[in-house]
């Protein structure tokens, strides 16, 4: 398959997103080598350190897994503007308050005084970046998710529940139901993205579609 090599001036963000079992990690190496982008993995610069505690504590750890979650995005967003290549970022900051926090807020596993001040410092983050250029979405239904989350068997995933997941994918439709910027929806349900040579030629073909539509933006703003 022929590569299209994308590589603007300022470079394009490109983000993520999709519920835990999606494939996210695997769509952005497919991706980022099929059009040379820069990978942006959700774990590069290190691993979480409350993330084991908090699947075995939900309500003890949330909030610490939250901020964690949160800093580390905020830095990577800000190392991306600042560099001149297209980056495909592996999740957004948005997630993490309007899925993830959001989500463990309403399921009791985060106090609202814990709540509000989270968000009350994502506000104050995002006053001073901007959203992705472009943000893919990997849908899928919560049977997919629940058997790819037991067939990687990441130890500290395998005491995830089904209403959990369930509860996080009501929030990402919710959530792209009222996206207003450019955005690619992808049905996982539809093709196995990483080796359907077929179905990954129509998700390329959306996103050069995509990617031409910013070339014409960009180019009107330069």
């Amino acid at each position: 398959m022929e590569k299209r090599i994308v590589n603007f001036e300022r470079g394009i963000h490109i983000g993520l997103a999709g519920n835990i079992g999606a494939g996210k990690t695997t769509f952005v190496r497919i991706s980022s080598g099929h059009y040379d982008w820069e990978a942006k993995y959700e774990d590069a610069d290190e691993r979480n350190p409350y993330l084991d505690d908090f699947y075995i504590d939900k309500s003890r750890w949330s909030f610490n897994l939250q901020i964690f979650f949160l800093s580390r995005r905020l830095r990577q967003i800000i190392n991306i503007r600042k560099g001149c290549k297209t980056v495909i970022q592996d999740r957004t900051i948005y997630e993490d308050v309007m899925i993830f926090a959001y989500n463990l807020y309403k399921m009791g596993f985060m106090t609202q005084r814990d709540y509000e001040n989270y968000c009350d410092l994502f506000e104050l983050m995002t006053e001073r970046i901007q959203p992705p250029d472009l943000l893919i979405y990997l849908r899928a239904k919560t049977d997919t998710l629940m058997n790819q989350i037991q067939k990687r068997g990441r130890k500290n995933e395998l005491s995830i529940d089904r209403f959990y997941i369930d509860k996080l994918n009501e929030r990402y439709n919710h959530w792209i139901g009222g996206y207003s910027g450019k955005l690619i929806i992808i049905d996982v349900e539809d093709g196995n993205f990483e080796d359907d040579k077929n179905y990954q030629k129509i998700i390329f073909a959306k996103i050069d579609n995509a990617i031409l539509e910013l070339e014409s933006v960009i180019s009107n703003l330069s």
